[in-house]
C-alpha cells in the first residue's frame, strides 16, 4: 500500500527550483563546455594562504579559539559588525553618526541570500508588491514567489532604474488603491546582475525621495543589494543609496563576503533601520540562533589586518582583465551581427548581450545551437517578469566572465558567434522556403 500523500504548506507549493539550476548542472556534467552561465567566483582567486594564516592565528590562542568555536549571537559578532559599519561608511565618505547608525544597526547573515529571504518573512503577506528593475536578479524573483509576493517592474537604461517610470508606477498604484500593498523597492545598484548596469548618483537620491514621498500610510523599504560593489574596475565608487537615508528609516543595505572574498565563508551583512532589525532578529533566531561564528571571526580579522582590502584590489585587477578580454572578443566576433549590442560594465561579473530577432530563451533556437557549439549562457528572459499578456523579452543573454579563464573567454565568445550564425542561417533558409 503506497504511503499517504504529504500535506505540504502553501508556501512549499509556491516554491520552485531556481531556473539557473539546470545551467549549473549542465556545466558540471559537461567539462568541455565553456560556461558563461552561473555567476560563480573564480576558484583561483580564493585567498587560501590568508585564510589559512588567519585560522591558524585564531586557533593558536586558546581564548580566541574558544570564542570562535562557541555559539555566536543572532545579530552577529560585535567586532565584525563594527568592521562592516566602518567599511561601508568609509566607502560612502561619512561617519556612522551622519547616517544615524551604530553597530546595533548591523546584522551578520548566512550570506546575503539569507537576508533577502528573512526580510521577506518580515514584510510580505501573499499579494504584497515588490517593485524591481527590469530585468532584475532572478533568484530573488523565485524567493518572492515563495512568499507569495507580486513583482512589478520598472524599465532601466544606462543609468539604471528609471525614476520617472518608478514615480508613474507608484502614482498608478496609489490611484488604484494598491499603494498599501507596496512593501519593497528592490535594486541591485552596483554593476547589476544581470545587466552589469549601475544606478546613477542622481537616481540614488531620487529613489529615497520617492520612497519617502509615497510612504503615506506605511513605510516603503528600499532593499539595496550591493553584492558587487567592491568589484569595481573603472570610475569612482558611487555613494550607496543608504548614504541618502540620513535618518536610517528607508534603506536596508546588504552586502556579502562571497563575491569579494570567498563564498565558502557564507557570510553576508546588512545595515537597516532599528524597527526592521528588531523584527528580523526575532525571525533569524528561529532560523539559526546566529550565522557561522568561526567564519565571522575569520572575516573580522581579515578586515582588521588589511588582508581583505588587499585581496579586493587583487580581484579587481583579475576581473578587470577578464572583462576587457570579453569585451574585446565581443567587438571582434559580433560587430558584424545586425541588431547585436552589449553592455560595458564598470564592474561586477556580467555582460548583457542583446540579439534582435533571435530567440535566446530556454526553449529558443540559440540555447540548443550554443550547446552544440560548446558554450553555455543564461537566457535573459529569466530576469524579466511576464506582462499582463504573459509575454517576456526573448532576445537577451546574460554572459558571466566570473569563472572562465582569460584564455578560454575568446574561444567561448567565438563559439557563441558560431551558434548565432547557425541560427541566422536556419532562419534565412526558412524564410526562403516560405517565399517559394
Amino acid at each position: 500500500m503506497p504511503p499517504a500523500p504529504l500535506a505540504r504548506s502553501e508556501k512549499s507549493l509556491r516554491t520552485t527550483d531556481s531556473p539557473i539550476t539546470y545551467y549549473v548542472q549542465k556545466a558540471l556534467e559537461t567539462p568541455a563546455l565553456i560556461s558563461f552561465a552561473a555567476g560563480l567566483v573564480d576558484e583561483g582567486s580564493f585567498p587560501v594562504a590568508e585564510i589559512a594564516a588567519t585560522v591558524a592565528e585564531i586557533m593558536a590562542d586558546p581564548v580566541s579559539a574558544r570564542a570562535a568555536l562557541q555559539y555566536g549571537s543572532t545579530q552577529g559578532d560585535p567586532k565584525l559588525r563594527q568592521q562592516v559599519l566602518k567599511h561601508v561608511c568609509a566607502a560612502d565618505g561619512v561617519k556612522p553618526a551622519e547616517l544615524n547608525l551604530t553597530t546595533a544597526d548591523v546584522c551578520i547573515t548566512t550570506g546575503s541570500q539569507q537576508l533577502l529571504y528573512i526580510l521577506g518573512e518580515v514584510l510580505f503577506d501573499p499579494g504584497d508588491i515588490v517593485i524591481a528593475e527590469a530585468p532584475s536578479y532572478f533568484v530573488y524573483h523565485s524567493l518572492l514567489q515563495s512568499h507569495g509576493a507580486r513583482v512589478l517592474t520598472v524599465p532601466t537604461d544606462d543609468d539604471g532604474m528609471k525614476m520617472d517610470a518608478l514615480e508613474s508606477l507608484l502614482e498608478e498604484l496609489k490611484r488604484t488603491g494598491e499603494l498599501s500593498r507596496v512593501k519593497v523597492i528592490y535594486t541591485v545598484d552596483y554593476f547589476q546582475n544581470p545587466t552589469g548596469l549601475t544606478l546613477s548618483v542622481e537616481r540614488r537620491k531620487k529613489l529615497v525621495e520617492l520612497a519617502r514621498k509615497f510612504s503615506t500610510d506605511h513605510r516603503i523599504i528600499i532593499l539595496e543589494d550591493a553584492a558587487y560593489r567592491e568589484l569595481r574596475y573603472t570610475g569612482p565608487d558611487l555613494p550607496s543609496v543608504k548614504r541618502f537615508d540620513p535618518t536610517n528609516e528607508f534603506v536596508v543595505y546588504t552586502g556579502t563576503f562571497s563575491k569579494p572574498c570567498a563564498p565558502g565563508l557564507k557570510t553576508g551583512y546588512a545595515i537597516m533601520p532599528p524597527d526592521v532589525m528588531e523584527a528580523l532578529l526575532h525571525l533569524k533566531g528561529s532560523h539559526d540562533f546566529g550565522s557561522g561564528n568561526l567564519a565571522q571571526h575569520v572575516a573580522a580579522r581579515l578586515m582588521e589586518s588589511g588582508a581583505y582590502a588587499r585581496h579586493v584590489e587583487t580581484l579587481q585587477a583579475m576581473y578587470r582583465n577578464k572583462r576587457d578580454v570579453m569585451l574585446a572578443a565581443f567587438e571582434k566576433e559580433f560587430r558584424d551581427v545586425p541588431g547585436a549590442s552589449w553592455t560595458v560594465p564598470a564592474g561586477g561579473f556580467y555582460v548583457w548581450l542583446t540579439l534582435e530577432g533571435i530567440d535566446t530563451g530556454p526553449n529558443g533556437s540559440l540555447v540548443a545551437a550554443a550547446l552544440e557549439a560548446g558554450v553555455l549562457y543564461v537566457p535573459g528572459e529569466f530576469g524579466h517578469v511576464a506582462d499582463e499578456e504573459g509575454s517576456l523579452p526573448t532576445n537577451h543573454c546574460r554572459i558571466c566572465f566570473g569563472v572562465a579563464t582569460p584564455e578560454l573567454i575568446p574561444e567561448g565568445i567565438r563559439r557563441l558567434r558560431k551558434a548565432v550564425g547557425v541560427v541566422m542561417a536556419k532562419e534565412r533558409e526558412e524564410k526562403l522556403a516560405a517565399a517559394v
